[in-house]
């Protein structure tokens, strides 16, 4: 992108999200959802990639975001390949485990993401349960060491809904997520999963054709957070958004609530929206 362009936001759903749709009997194949992501008017998927990945990512014209778990810095560069292979824009990473020493984690933070920028390509530490982040004063206490050993500030994927649930928050949330705004607006990649201080996942909709009481109480999250970035310069950057709504197998949804993917489709909408008003009142600012 030119540098003084406006800022863009890419739709990412997670390739997961369609676990098992619409039946675990009668799952659609690997192209199915993939031709149905091209659909609903994502830009494109994140999962753990390889070369067949990408080659049906370009076949459908969706671009890709990679994906890593893994607490072992000596599988790091093969990994960090296979995602490359796949047509990765950036990585999402899962560092560590949640015992990881915050000393450690800082050590492997800036080993992933030196080797990322040796094989052109960013990686991104996600805030997540069981990794090394687990925790927010984990986060902040990773991120505070990577910028005393390199003098730059940690790129993160912000995942709130994980904070919420250890914290055990009660609306309205945002009061308790922003702790260091400067984190939040030199993130490229936000998962938007709806949660309360109970939930990991809320669903999207009530199933009688409206928003869940739940979703309406996190609603203010998904706002600020892009007020909270756009209060920066961004001109030039990409902003990566998933409505992540985990499947059933997994734990994330429940057998009796909304199907993940459809509701996934409707956050889209509320996720571009969302992002139109708040760039268009920044603009107007």
């Amino acid at each position: 992108m030119p540098r003084d362009a406006a800022p863009r936001l890419r739709l990412i759903t997670n390739l997961w999200t369609l676990w098992d749709h619409p039946s675990p009997n009668r799952e659609w194949s690997l192209e199915r959802k993939l031709v149905a992501i091209k659909e609903a008017g994502f830009d494109g998927f994140t999962c753990a990639l390889n070369k067949e990945l990408g080659r049906l990512a370009r076949k459908h014209t969706l671009c890709t975001i990679g994906y890593i778990s893994s607490a072992k810095p000596g599988d790091f560069r093969r990994l960090i390949g296979n995602n490359i292979e796949g047509g990765a824009l950036r990585i999402n990473v899962q560092l560590g485990d949640h015992d990881t020493p915050v000393d450690e984690a800082v050590r492997m933070a800036i080993r992933i993401i030196a080797t990322g920028e040796k094989l052109g390509i960013a990686c991104d530490i996600e805030v997540h349960r069981d990794t090394c982040t687990e925790t927010p004063e984990k986060t902040y206490a990773i991120a505070a060491g990577y910028r005393k050993a390199t003098g730059c500030l940690l790129p993160i994927t912000w995942d709130f809904s994980h904070i919420s649930v250890i914290k055990h928050l009660a609306p309205p949330f945002w009061k308790r997520l922003i702790v260091d705004p400067a984190l939040i607006q030199h993130a490229c990649q936000f998962h938007f999963r709806p949660f309360n201080g109970h939930h990991c996942q809320v669903p999207v909709t009530n199933g009688h054709n409206g928003l869940s009481t739940e979703f309406q109480q996190w609603l203010p999250v998904l706002k600020k957070t892009f007020q909270t970035w756009l209060a920066a310069k961004q001109q030039g950057r990409e902003i990566f958004a998933c409505p992540e709504m985990g499947p059933v197998r997994g734990g994330y949804n429940l057998s009796q609530l909304p199907s993940s993917w459809e509701d996934a489709k409707i956050l889209r909408g509320i996720i571009e929206n969302t992002w139109m008003k708040a760039l268009a009142t920044r603009v107007g600012q």
